[in-house]
């Protein structure tokens, strides 16, 4: 196939942005993508002078943000990998300029009000993002392959978000799961998770050698948990900590069921879901997933053990952050969007 398509990146030079540059350079149906800084942030001329690991690969010039130069290169998507409210700025103004964006920050997953509230955004025009919001699409093609083709405005999950929504839809789809007994999801991630501007708490000191729970009960994706799931407040408890180690995320959630069964049913519910969904894979009973089996990788690893009850249900889940939980994520919905096969470029 053709390289038709000329994607552009802003905000190239953070983790999950340089992941996205990565593998846009190497997908074999988009032209080279455009890179953009925004202004102020000060940054070389070239991608490569901050990772050297891409040099080889021809040109990687960063060029200041602007519409006019959008337009003057032909831009058909445009991918942001800016903070929440650089996206939710931005994306009014593309709507204008009729680009196709896809956001990998926080700014347009959510439909509920009182899940958006912990964000703070302060609209210039709310009339137009409740409009954008309603058109947004939650980006994950196994739940909504569908929408993709036509979005205009395509919103990446979060990375702990992906971790446990894939695991556990088609099990709450299937009514399996006695949800008012409660779901538990305890997540841990790696550093790379919090982004590359460093804080006190992801400094080298502080994550050496530690484990440490954080933002329990008010972290900003469990709110992607309870609207794509349908559940409750009340009926899930995510606790996320934060791992000594770049990447990868692993996710053990703790259900009860609503009835006895037996560990094939359990694994012929996700097989049977995701026949089709070829960034998921499902280990057999007993066999559990670990991060080093995902990391570098879009694949969200899905493995269970099922107590001797048969009501008990332990399920666990690995994917690296900055691939399905962000920018491998993106490149997905691409394809999908483009009508490519889902797993173009990413293996």
């Amino acid at each position: 196939m053709g390289q038709t398509v000329q994607p552009a990146v802003v905000g190239a030079t953070g983790y999950a942005g340089f992941e996205l540059a990565r593998l846009l350079f190497r997908h074999p149906n988009v032209k080279k993508p455009v890179l953009f800084t925004r202004e102020g942030e000060g940054t070389p001329e070239r991608l490569d002078d901050i990772y050297p690991h891409i040099s080889g690969n021809g040109a990687s010039p960063l060029e200041p943000f602007r519409w006019e130069a959008l337009r003057n290169r032909g831009v058909d998507v445009l991918f942001l990998a800016t903070p929440h409210e650089v996206s939710r700025e931005w994306v009014p103004q593309a709507a204008q300029q009729g680009v196709r964006v896809i956001d990998l920050s926080g700014a347009w997953r959510l439909a509920t009000p009182a899940y958006r509230e912990i964000y703070q955004f302060h609209d210039n025009d709310a009339a137009v993002a409740d409009k954008l919001t309603a058109e947004a699409v939650y980006g994950m093609p196994e739940l909504h392959r569908d929408k993709l083709p036509g979005a205009t405005l395509v919103a990446v999950p979060g990375c702990y978000a992906t971790s446990i929504i894939l695991p556990l839809t088609p099990l709450v789809r299937s009514g399996l799961i006695d949800l008012n007994h409660g779901v538990i999801c305890d997540s841990k991630s790696g550093v790379s998770g919090a982004g590359k501007q460093p804080t006190a708490k992801t400094h080298f000191v502080e994550v050496a050698e530690n484990l440490s729970a954080y933002a329990v009960f008010s972290h900003r994706h469990t709110g992607e948990i309870l609207e794509q799931l349908g559940l409750a407040p009340e009926q899930l408890v995510f606790t996320p900590h934060l791992l000594p180690i770049p990447r990868g995320i692993l996710s053990t959630i703790y259900v009860r069921l609503n009835s006895v069964m037996q560990p094939r049913e359990i694994e012929d519910c996700w097989r049977t879901f995701y026949a089709g969904a070829p960034c998921v894979r499902v280990f057999p009973a007993g066999k559990l997933p670990q991060i080093q089996y995902s990391l570098h990788t879009n694949y969200c690893d899905i493995g269970f053990a099922l107590a001797a009850d048969g009501r008990r249900l332990v399920i666990v889940s690995c994917l690296d952050n900055l691939m399905k939980g962000a920018a491998g994520q993106a490149v997905q919905d691409m394809n999908v969007m483009f009508r490519w096969k889902e797993e173009e470029g990413l293996r």
